[in-house]
């Protein structure tokens, strides 16, 4: 569905992603991994136009679209749920969502598409009329989740949805991207910091060091990596007079 060929996009001067290249297959679940600044939020920025990049390709279901704005890739079916959430606060919960089916012109499906989001996330049926900025922060995620899928996409880009949500958010969060995934038939490119969660929701995943991809590979062999291991998801091995044992350390963040 989505080949991204060596892109390399700067913020003024300053380089941010070099030679970056990665596949997504439709239907797929696939994890960025990697610590702040290395690039992950840039190249999913890049992937959805809203920066173009200076050199590489992007295609999308066969398209180019390095060089397309925004709303034209939304036309084409790629949504992006930046990080921060970055909902309209001025606007009630059901505006909000009318704004994510603001390119669609099919008044039946939309209305659908308002029980779809609502059948995932009853919260926002019960607080419809309430302003998003009066919403908590994990109310505000599944808000900006919602709102992307009203445009119907194929592609869902996710930017940290576990960003500062407690633990019993970020699990209801993930199972619910589970299940769009699978009930919805959506592609799902998630950029993700908690390691672990990641790992464990997508079926291939990509390490970021530096705005270069620096590993690749299934999310089950990465899980098993010992750098990844050490460094992402906070285990250690050690021997112990010939054995082996696992030491839990702080986890990575």
């Amino acid at each position: 569905m989505l080949q991204v060929r060596n892109i390399e996009s700067y913020y003024g001067p300053a380089i941010a992603i070099k030679g970056v290249s990665l596949d997504v297959e439709d239907q797929d679940i696939v994890a960025v991994l990697g610590a702040n600044g290395a690039g992950k939020t840039t190249t999913l920025k890049t992937i959805s136009g809203v920066i173009e990049p200076e050199k590489g390709t992007i295609e999308f279901l066969g398209r180019r679209i390095d060089h397309l704005s925004p709303d034209k890739i939304v036309r084409l079916g790629i949504s992006h749920v930046p990080e921060g959430r970055e909902v309209f606060h001025d606007l009630t919960v059901r505006e909000n969502l009318m704004m994510g089916a603001y390119l669609r012109h099919d008044r039946s499906g939309v209305q659908k598409d308002f029980q779809m989001v609502y059948q995932y996330f009853p919260v926002l049926k019960d607080r419809s009329a309430q302003l998003a900025g009066d919403m908590s922060g994990g109310e505000q995620q599944m808000l900006a989740i919602a709102r992307a899928l009203m445009a119907r996409p194929k592609l869902l880009l996710l930017d940290e949805p576990s960003l500062g949500l407690s633990p019993f958010l970020v699990k209801e969060i993930f199972r619910i991207i589970k299940r769009i995934n699978r009930e919805q038939k959506t592609t799902i490119l998630l950029v993700e910091q908690n390691a672990l969660m990641a790992l464990s929701l997508a079926r291939y995943g990509y390490l970021m060091e530096l705005g270069r991809i620096v590993l690749a590979d299934t999310c089950r062999n990465l899980m098993e990596n010992e750098d990844v291991k050490e460094f992402y998801l906070g285990i250690k091995e050690e021997g112990v007079r010939g054995s082996k044992r696992w030491k839990r350390k702080k986890k990575w963040r």
